[in-house]
């Protein structure tokens, strides 16, 4: 697997990651390096991480507890606080070890610290490699809503090892696997048809697959960095898909639903959505629903629950001029950008997936 250059970022695999970090991580280059962790990669990832890297350069660990609920501003309060303990200056390094929650985080804790420090993404789950570290989103939620605060800039490299991938629980990789699925739906068609199967595939299948999914993650955010036009294509799924996380996050009486998890119901209601606006079959929709709910466990949703995800709806951060603003299928591997959908279609979308 080659390195891939994403405009200003370079994206590294496996060996070639280590090597780039044992090259770059030099004292000519960076008075010290900062590892931010979570505790879950503090346990899992970060002895076999450090153990295979060399470097003169002085070593801190930060680790923070896991959980969405730390993507806050209080976190990054402490955060910056404890950079200035250790005596960080601007020409220290954050390395982000960790998942989704660690690199946008920790990506935007380095963009404002000091007016910004580099910083690179060594992501450690299957959703953080495939989609969370990829394309310079890096920020914070507010309240319970998701990524209202923050900057696009792109790290100076992203490491994706999938040795981590050995130490996740089957739920955290299945939750990465909606992003990839939703990667096929609106980009090629014939990695759908590959990556629904996923029961079928092995190791070397899914190191294969986990590299296309970055190759196209990457060619649509090296077209539109700041989501002007195309890589509002990577909306799909998540404009229900956050409504719903969000809702279940702030309700205590409700399940802990991952990211993944969240963002595959989305796909199903947006594929209806799709539908309902001509722009998928009824056997392309039979056939999304079917491989989406095999994979992911049914989850219920009462009248009171769909009426106030959908009130969440107006914060989501891709509304223009008030407007809820859908990126829908067209057809398997393809995508419409800017479709207005009303409220009474996505109240039948919730009752189709019951």
């Amino acid at each position: 697997m080659n390195t891939i250059l994403s405009n200003n970022c370079q994206l590294f695999f496996n060996e070639n990651g280590l090597n780039y970090l044992t090259e770059i991580l030099i004292p000519s280059n960076y008075s010290k390096i900062i590892v931010l962790v979570d505790e879950n990669t503090n346990n899992y990832c970060l002895p076999n991480f450090l153990a295979r890297l060399p470097t003169e350069i002085e070593i801190e660990i930060i680790e923070i507890e896991a959980g969405e609920e730390m993507k806050n501003i209080a976190t990054c309060m402490e955060l910056w606080q404890t950079l200035i303990d250790l005596g960080a200056d601007r020409k220290s390094i954050i390395l982000n070890l960790g998942g989704g929650v660690i690199t946008d985080l920790g990506g935007f804790v380095a963009c404002t610290f000091k007016r910004g420090i580099d910083f690179i993404h060594i992501p450690t789950t299957l959703l953080a490699m495939v989609d969370a570290a990829i394309g310079g989103k890096n920020g914070i939620d507010l309240g319970q809503l998701k990524n209202q605060i923050g900057v696009i800039k792109e790290p100076n490299a992203v490491v994706i090892d999938t040795i981590f991938l050995t130490t996740l629980p089957p739920r955290e990789m299945r939750s990465g696997l909606a992003e990839m699925l939703k990667h096929g739906l609106i980009y090629d068609k014939n990695y759908w048809d590959e990556i629904k199967n996923i029961s079928n595939l092995n190791t070397d299948d899914l190191d294969r697959l986990v590299y296309q999914s970055v190759q196209i993650k990457n060619e649509i955010v090296s077209q539109d960095l700041t989501e002007k036009g195309i890589r509002k294509s990577l909306n799909f799924g998540h404009t229900l898909g956050h409504a719903i996380e969000s809702y279940f996050l702030e309700n205590e009486n409700k399940p802990t639903l991952l990211h993944g998890e969240a963002i595959a119901i989305g796909l199903i209601l947006e594929s209806y959505l799709s539908l309902e606006l001509n722009l998928i079959t009824k056997e392309e929709y039979a056939e999304i629903k079917y491989y989406i709910s095999d994979i992911f466990e049914p989850v219920v949703f009462t009248s009171e629950d769909v009426e106030k995800i959908i009130s969440l709806l107006i914060f989501d951060k891709k509304n223009e001029f008030g407007k809820i603003q859908f990126a829908l299928l067209n057809g398997i591997g393809g995508i419409s950008l800017n479709q207005n959908v009303s409220n009474s279609l996505i109240y039948k979308a919730f009752e189709d997936y019951k």
